[in-house]
């Protein structure tokens, strides 16, 4: 959902306030979010998270991700060079 107002008329501004607090307050969250997880960098590095507390894992395969990952084993074996590869999955039907 985006939040926001209609476009603005001459003279009115495009951010109001709200808007940017809005804005700065995603880019504080963001900014702190693990690159791997998502988690409040803040929080999973602190020393007390140590060993995990406080965190449970759920492993979960993603079978598009296994698919592109077989077609990329497929290429290696086949002597094909993975440098600069991007996968595209797509769906059937």
């Amino acid at each position: 959902m985006f939040l926001g107002r209609p476009w603005p008329g001459p003279g009115e501004p495009l951010w109001l306030a709200e808007d940017r607090a809005w804005a700065l307050a995603l880019a504080e969250v963001e900014a702190d979010a693990c690159p791997d997880c998502g988690q409040p960098w803040s929080e999973a590095s602190a020393p007390e998270a140590a060993d995990g507390a406080g965190y449970d894992a759920d492993l979960v395969r993603c079978h598009a991700c296994a698919t592109g990952a077989t077609a990329v084993e497929a290429h290696e074996r086949d002597g094909g060079k993975t440098h600069g590869l991007h996968v595209v999955i797509s769906k059937r039907g």
